[in-house]
């Protein structure tokens, strides 16, 4: 009988192993995972945790990834993100981030010199599928300009407004969401108009990804990120597949994709996922296995872009509802205040120690009640001076320019000349008729308004109508607009050097050097100036303004009498070039090859160095006009590195 009963004991032990393994079989992948983060929330914790706690948790967090990923997929590498190397990745089908490697390259902040960049953890070629877990997108994924970027963190368990149809809730894990109605999360209130009707439903469909959630009573717990929406499908290698319970907008990005990077915001680890959300989970390490090679094409390297999305949003914000809403939030916040300060007064009067929350409660006081017209002077500035609060104007206004809007800072402006032609900046079709404008077949706008049409939304530069004509023909199929890549025309192509970003840098910032004024006295005229880049490197401007007339020299014929312009930068130690010095086209001048720069010519250099460098800038140049030429001049600059540096 005991016999019999161990016998049966142990066939008990082996049901939940036999039922897995007869529910699904085991994917052939190679999984690496990058553990060293821990169970719980570390930021904002304030020195809650010690050195130790961390290491244990983060230890057993990479121990519960161990077993859960070995239960799906044949090969299973865990190691710390101190380990990683970017090499590591080639040798398996997916890596999984859930810590932060070493950088490759340091961040840069120096926040009073306006010089800013992100740590650098893979290159930007890095083409192995990825996936990433919380807020480790957002820290491993931003300088290579991925759409995972940091909205808030504030996802707890529930995820919503799920694309249902998605391969990763079909297979090859079996999946059974339990969907259940839940009360639809307070701050979607504030975008009735993300619905059709314009009325936030009371309830939202929804299935459990965590057990628990964070929050002050249980914080031991990490907290899961949600990306930016706006802009995220606008190119056709992102995918937004999943939104969350957060305090951001009903389509706030939880779980995504762009390119090879796999965007899982729930932050927990198995042993507090359900059940449900493992399948999902490992459904979505299979999906993102097949991204191997595709690397993001529309790159944000802003992820603060403001999106055409913020005219919409706008829009409801400035209406009496909204206005409505604050008032009522506002007032619970204040009625919640008085709770907790009446509480904090009463533990107070007993003797009893308070913490440093409640010593606030203390001190509250009711702060003063915007009204209406400094409600809309807060939130739009510019529009309160034309409209007041005659809220219809408000609305014509965002309706109207809709199609024209262009971003101004985290603002909106309208691009009037993309108005004047009745043509919105994300139909291509503005760059084809700015193109005929350069060819002479229209006079709607002048040339130079042609030209800044395709200077602003384009990361190409011609300098005659038929190069920008054979470019457009060539590539007009394969041309779409993003906005969170810069609101720029982008190739649906992944070829090396067709979308190139770093060129556009270099010519805004030759733009933005202002030049020196020249006269008949003085008719050239150098101006320099550095600029931080988002690679960590620097890049010198040298402009040398041309008096109409008058020319300098590019390159002389052996033959010809002339001097050529020269610039040469001497760097102090520790600073060097790192690319080659380009210029400005020259122009032609006569048939024995001698070429001239007029009106003006720009240098340009990137290179290494650091806050307060001085390099030594040496130029060298011949100024003629068609009569007289002038004696060569030799001069000698000493540039400081600083942010958006000028003479």
């Amino acid at each position: 009988m005991r016999k019999n009963f161990i016998i049966i004991a142990l066939f008990g032990l082996l049901l939940p192993a036999l039922a897995f393994s007869q529910t699904h079989k085991k994917e052939n992948l190679k999984i690496l995972y990058v553990g060293g983060t821990p169970e719980f929330e570390t930021i904002g914790a304030n020195g809650r945790y010690t050195p130790q706690q961390i290491e244990e948790s983060a230890k057993k967090r990479m121990a519960s990834f161990e077993k859960y990923l070995k239960e799906y997929f044949t090969t299973v590498k865990v190691i710390h993100a101190n380990e990683y190397t970017q090499a590591m990745s080639n040798d398996y089908d997916v890596t999984i981030m859930d810590g932060k490697p070493k950088p490759i390259r340091a961040a840069v902040k120096d926040y009073q010199h306006g010089v800013y960049n992100d740590p650098e953890y893979v290159t930007e070629d890095f083409s192995r599928p990825v996936l990433t877990i919380g807020y480790i997108s957002n820290e491993v994924g931003r300088s290579v300009g991925t759409k995972n970027d940091w909205y808030c963190l504030c996802l707890m368990s529930h995820a919503h407004s799920w694309k249902t149809n998605h391969p990763i809730f079909k297979g090859p894990f079996k999946v059974n969401l339990k969907i259940e109605d839940r009360s639809t999360p307070e701050p979607i209130f504030e975008f009735p108009h993300y619905f059709k009707d314009g009325k936030v439903p009371a309830t939202m469909k929804m299935w459990r990804v965590q057990t628990y959630d964070f929050g002050s009573d249980n914080p031991d717990i990490r907290i899961g990120l949600v990306s930016r929406p706006g802009g995220y499908e606008d190119s056709p290698e992102a995918e937004m597949i999943s939104s969350g319970v957060c305090q951001k907008s009903p389509d706030a990005v939880a779980i995504g994709r762009h390119g090879n990077w796999f965007h899982w915001g729930f932050a927990a680890s198995p042993d507090n996922m359900t059940e449900q959300a493992k399948q999902v989970l490992a459904n979505s390490i299979v999906y993102i296995s097949k991204f191997a090679g595709q690397t993001p094409i529309a790159r944000k390297y802003d992820d603060r872009v403001t999106t055409r999305e913020r005219a919409k949003d706008l829009k409801q914000f400035v209406s009496h509802e909204s206005y409505e809403s604050y008032l009522k939030a506002n007032n619970d916040w204040v009625d919640q205040m008085r709770k907790l300060q009446t509480k904090a007064r009463e533990k107070q009067a007993k003797g009893e120690t308070l913490t440093q929350m409640e010593q606030s409660y203390l001190n509250f006081q009711e702060p003063p009640v915007q009204t209406y017209d400094e409600y809309l002077q807060r939130l739009a500035p510019e529009l309160y001076k034309m409209y007041g609060d005659n809220i219809k104007e408000y609305a014509r206004y965002y309706d109207d320019n809709y199609d024209y809007f262009y971003p101004n800072g985290y603002n909106l402006t309208i691009d009037e000349t993309a108005k004047k032609l009745g043509i919105a900046n994300n139909d291509k079709e503005i760059l084809n008729t700015a193109i005929k404008v350069l060819e002479g077949n229209l006079k709607t706008i002048s040339k130079d308004e042609a030209k800044e049409i395709l200077d602003r939304y384009t990361l190409v530069d011609f300098t005659t109508p038929q190069q920008w004509r054979n470019w457009y023909n060539a590539n007009n199929s394969k041309l779409f607009f993003s906005e969170s890549a810069g609101w720029i025309y982008i190739i649906n192509s992944r070829d090396k050097g067709i979308n190139d970003y770093k060129g556009k840098v270099f010519r805004e910032a030759a733009k933005s050097l202002k030049a020196g004024e020249t006269d008949d006295q003085t008719p050239v005229v150098v101006t320099y100036s550095t600029e931080f880049l988002r690679d960590g490197n620097w890049l010198l401007t040298v402009k040398f303004a041309i008096q109409n007339g008058y020319h300098i020299y590019s390159n002389v014929a052996p033959v010809d009498p002339y001097i050529a312009t020269k610039v040469d930068i001497k760097f102090p130690e520790g600073c060097e070039a790192t690319g080659k010095m380009s210029n400005t086209a020259p122009q032609f001048f006569n048939q024995s090859g001698t070429t001239i720069f007029s009106d003006e010519t720009v240098y340009q250099i990137p290179f290494k160095g650091k806050l307060g460098d001085k390099l030594e800038l040496n130029v060298q140049y011949q100024c003629c006009d068609k009569t007289i030429c002038f004696p060569p001049v030799q001069s000698t600059y000493t540039v400081e590195v600083k942010q958006n540096g000028r003479r």
